[in-house]
Order: structure tokens, then C-alpha cells, then sequence
């Protein structure tokens, strides 16, 4: 790893200048280290650090190299208590964003925040939190008046559960729904068959109707592919509204998109509280003030509020006995939700965790509250983010840069890796984008054997976990094959499984149907290279021709089911 990662700074010199972004994680997210567990499973911004969640900063946390960060000599105390609660809002959409409603002074103080760091105007837009990104998109197409703006346009090269919610409800409502479309190899916009889609025949009185909406998620979150930001301008000129999907953009991509330039009629993102941990968080939803007026009056669920901790504690702990007041709270207020298990948080609990803060005794409720707010609440009305305050004190360039260094050394170390005593069989194939100055920080690639096989994505998802290195697997979507690529579709194009369209209750067309499932790696802003290095190392291991074998026995030899590896 020494010897590679002299190499990658002899190739990527400008990495040396983002050594601040290892002292961040050194200080701040110092569980990344001690855990040894590599996050490369989602993108995502954490409104919070780890050692604001943790109220103690480790004394022992020194500052790394630019490397390889140092963990602190133990494990740091277990508080695995929430700043806030998050409450679900039964109403109208439009109503809420025209007239607002009750909101906690925690929830106003976060939302200004957001809406900072974002660049968003509360002039030009209002914002409504939902429970997650799926929420979001559903909520917009219950309230999008499909039926008589009749289509929707959307451009996404993967199997998206937030776009399958927003077809399936659009389609109830009349909707004719279609996408894009991505040329292999390449995986490249059809740019011929998405200016058709969009551009209108209609005369110019018939255009003050709207086409429809059109939904553009800047870049692939899986692939790594960027978009022209041109798409947009081409949709507005043509009578469509936008919803821009800016889930997967970096930490702070936003400033390179520019809201001052285009302006979105709806626009998604979604935060987490902790990086590396089980996402829980929320998303937000903006939708521009002079675009309310067209949304249709439904009641819809998915809206919550956030609400201070002092609440959280009373609706856990003292409440009159009601089940479903206590049920009204999320995963963050008074449940913790880890995989199926859900744990109840109660006083006993709250003050058992806090044993570890070397506090004389905590017996009151408001001690714990004193506890979570202390560091967090900077005055009154204002909560301390600390994780949005780190991401706007590296600033643009610095994570640009490290992200391009990182994403570009593994795509290039993964496509040298070719099977021995073959005539260079690749042991990988990496799908979109290869090493590209302005690529997004995910790969999706697959694993092949020296027969040329592929390796199911989900047990090398599997195996890497039991690396310590969180991986996501999915479906490339809506692949388009010129004729000379016939033969290569029937081999890389598979089904997807009836359980899957039975679960989702959906029933397409089988060109939809249709996909490539491939293993997928994003980086987030914290990412160093021992992250990249460890998952190279990793894949590396399948050019033994016996790995996956020697993994199945070794792990039966332990007692455990080999149906997880098979």
C-alpha cells in the first residue's frame, strides 16, 4: 500500500493539497479508522460529524498524514442518541408551501441552514422536509398535474426506487412516462432520441401549455457520468418543467451548478446525520414560489418536522399512554432502526448510554437534553452544522480534486487487473465513464472470471462486507444497442426477477425489464486512498481462480450458512 500510494502521488500531485480533508476525518470522524471499515455504499452530506454526535472528542486523536489518518488509542464512548426528532405531517402540499405551518425553532434553524449551503433563495423557493428521497419525488407527482400536463421525462441510466414511485403514481393520474436512453458501450445520453422527447411541435399558443416534467439528475449515481447541464435550458425552451434530482451530487457540487443561472422548478436532496453510519436523516423538497400555483390539491403523506430533543424525550418517555402518539415519531425520534430490529428508547436507556461521559449522575431527562444540545445549539435559533460547516470550509476545488485523484487511481488500478496464464482476460469491466477529468465519484463495474464469467454483484457485495467494505449493488437501466452490439446484448442483458416487479407491484414492458446488475463504489468527500487501495486489494483477490471456494469453505468451517456466499 506504501509503494502504490507513492505511486498515486507521483500521478496525482495535486492530492497533497487536500491534506485537510485528513485531519477533518482524523479529529472528526476518527470511528472510520478504528472501526476499519471502508464506507463506499451511498453519497450523501451528514449535517453532523461523528464527534459532535459523540459530544467528546477523543483526546488521543492525533493529526494524521495525508494518508493515513491515526485512530485514537480506544474506542470512543456510545451515544447512540439523536439530536432531534422527526414527526410525520399528514396535508397538503401546496397548502404547506404557500401558508407554512408549526414548526420548532430547531427545524427553522436547520432549514435556513440547508437552504445556505445549497445557495437557495427563500425568496425564490419554499422547502418541506420528507422522510427520504422516495418520499420527495412521490410527493411531487401526487401533487403535478399530469392530467393535463401529460408526460413525464426522466433520465436515469439505473433502476431507481424514488423514480418507480413517482411513474407509478404519475401513471394513475394519466401520465405517459419515458426516459432516456444510453448508448453502449459507452453509456452515453442518446442525444438524438432525448431532443425528440423533448422538443415541442407545438405552435406558440399551443405552448402556454406545459409538455409535462421533466426530471434530470445532473449525474449518474452509479456510473459516475455527468450530464450536460444544456438538457435543462432545451426542456424549459420547450414548455416542460424541471425537477432537478441533486441527491447524488458531492458536498458541494451545487456551487458548480449555479442556481443563479437556472432555476429549477423543483428541486430534491437528502442529508444524513453521520457519515459511514446507517443513513437516517431526511430529504428536502424545493419547489420555486412561482410554481405552487400549478400544483393540485391532494392529501399526501411523506411531509415530516423535525422537532427539538427536549420533545423527543417527552413523547418517549412521558407519554400519557396513547400507542399511536408515540408511534407519530421516526426512526430518529425515540426508535432506533438498525437492518429489521427496532429498539425503543427509554429513560433508563438515554441515561445507561450517557454512563460513559464520566458525569456524576444523570437522572433528569433534561440532563440528557442538556447533554445533545450543548454543543450543537451556538445561540438561540442557530444549530451548529458542523458537517456543512467542514464541507464549506474545504470549499469546491479541494474536494473536486480529491475526488477526481481518488475515482480515476481505482478505475485505472481495476481495468490493470487481468487474469494469469490467459491471453489478458479482464479480470474487471467498469461500465461508463473510464478516466475522465470531469467524472462523478461512483463506479459501477462487474467482476469476471478467466472464463469470462460474470461473478453475481451481490456476492461480491457479500464477500466485501465480510472485508469490512460496504459496497451497493444494482440494475443499469434503459441501455440502448445499435445493431452492430446485437450479439453482445444477448450476453450482457438480463431480466429481472419476478420477485422484484411482485414486490414493487410492477408490471412494464420487457424492454424495461431489461438490465445490467452491477456492483457500484461512490467516494465520499472524506474518502483517503487507503479506502481505494483496500477495495482494489479486495477485487484483486477473485484473480485466484479458487477465491470464491476458499471463502465458501472458510466460512462454513466457522459454522455459518453458505447460502450467504452462494
Amino acid at each position: 500500500m506504501h509503494e502504490s500510494f507513492a505511486e498515486f502521488t507521483k500521478a496525482y500531485p495535486q492530492y497533497s493539497d487536500t491534506g485537510r480533508v485528513d485531519q477533518i476525518r482524523a479529529q472528526g470522524y476518527y470511528h472510520l479508522s478504528f472501526s476499519n471499515h471502508t464506507c463506499l455504499d451511498y453519497l450523501g452530506t451528514g449535517l453532523f460529524s461523528y464527534s459532535q454526535l459523540q459530544k467528546q472528542e477523543s483526546t488521543t486523536c492525533r493529526i494524521a498524514s495525508s494518508s493515513f489518518p491515526v485512530p485514537p488509542q480506544s474506542p470512543p464512548p456510545v451515544l447512540d442518541i439523536p439530536f432531534f426528532g422527526v414527526t410525520y405531517k399528514m396535508g397538503n402540499l401546496k397548502t404547506l408551501l404557500l401558508h407554512g405551518g408549526p414548526t420548532s425553532e430547531m427545524e427553522s434553524a436547520i432549514r435556513t441552514r440547508i437552504m445556505s449551503f445549497l445557495n437557495v433563495s427563500e425568496n425564490e423557493y419554499s422547502m418541506v422536509f420528507t422522510a427520504n428521497k422516495t418520499s420527495a419525488f412521490k410527493l411531487v407527482a401526487e401533487s403535478y398535474p399530469f392530467r393535463s400536463n401529460r408526460k413525464l421525462l426522466s433520465v436515469y441510466d439505473y433502476e431507481s426506487e424514488a423514480i418507480e414511485a413517482m411513474a407509478n403514481s404519475s401513471e394513475k393520474k394519466g401520465a405517459r412516462v419515458m426516459s432516456a436512453e444510453f448508448s453502449w458501450p459507452r453509456l452515453r445520453i442518446q442525444s438524438s432520441k432525448l431532443r425528440n422527447m423533448l422538443v415541442s411541435k407545438k405552435n406558440k399558443k399551443q405552448m402556454k401549455k406545459r409538455s409535462g416534467l421533466f426530471v434530470f439528475p445532473l449525474h449518474s449515481r452509479m456510473t459516475g457520468a455527468r450530464y450536460p447541464y444544456l438538457w435543462m435550458t432545451i426542456a424549459e425552451e420547450n414548455g416542460w418543467h424541471v425537477l432537478i434530482d441533486a441527491c447524488a451530487l458531492g458536498p458541494k457540487d451545487m456551487d458548480s451548478f449555479g442556481l443563479s443561472l437556472f432555476r429549477p422548478d423543483f428541486l430534491i436532496c437528502s442529508f444524513y446525520k453521520v457519515f459511514g453510519e446507517n443513513p437516517s436523516g431526511f430529504a428536502c423538497l424545493f419547489v420555486k414560489n412561482s410554481t405552487i400555483s400549478i400544483l393540485e390539491t391532494s392529501t399526501t403523506s411523506g411531509i415530516v418536522g423535525l422537532i427539538p430533543a427536549e420533545k423527543l424525550f417527552q413523547a418517549v418517555t412521558e407519554s400519557p399512554g396513547t400507542d399511536t402518539e408515540v408511534e407519530n415519531l421516526s426512526s430518529q425520534s425515540g426508535r432506533v432502526e438498525k437492518g429489521k430490529t427496532t429498539y425503543e428508547i427509554d429513560h433508563a436507556e438515554v441515561a445507561e448510554k450517557l454512563k460513559g461521559l464520566e458525569m456524576i449522575e444523570v437522572s433528569e431527562s433534561d440532563k440528557a437534553i442538556e447533554i445533545i444540545e450543548e454543543d450543537n445549539v451556538k445561540l438561540k435559533g442557530e444549530i451548529e452544522c458542523r458537517g456543512l460547516d467542514q464541507v464549506d470550509s474545504l470549499g469546491l476545488v479541494t474536494i473536486s480534486n480529491r475526488a477526481r485523484c481518488l475515482i480515476n487511481w481505482l478505475v485505472s488500478a481495476l481495468l490493470k487487473l487481468q487474469h494469469p496464464n490467459t491471453k489478458g482476460t479482464p479480470l474487471v469491466r467498469i461500465y461508463g465513464p473510464k478516466v475522465k477529468f470531469d467524472r462523478g465519484p461512483a463506479i459501477a463495474f462487474n467482476v469476471f472470471d478467466w472464463k469470462g464469467e460474470k461473478i453475481e454483484p451481490v456476492l461480491v457485495q457479500k464477500l466485501a462486507d465480510r472485508s469490512n467494505i460496504s459496497l451497493s449493488y444494482g440494475l443499469l437501466y434503459h441501455i440502448w444497442f445499435a445493431d452492430k452490439y446485437q450479439e453482445e446484448k444477448e450476453k450482457v442483458m438480463e431480466r429481472r426477477s419476478n420477485e422484484t416487479n411482485t414486490a414493487n407491484g410492477n408490471k412494464g414492458k420487457d424492454k424495461n425489464e431489461m438490465g445490467i446488475a452491477v456492483v457500484t463504489a461512490a467516494l465520499g468527500f472524506l474518502a483517503n486512498f487507503q479506502d481505494i487501495y483496500k477495495l482494489w486489494a479486495f477485487i484483486a483477490q477473485f484473480l485466484d481462480a479458487d477465491f470464491v471456494e476458499k471463502e465458501r469453505w472458510r466460512y462454513t468451517s466457522l459454522n455459518q450458512k453458505t447460502i450467504e456466499v452462494l
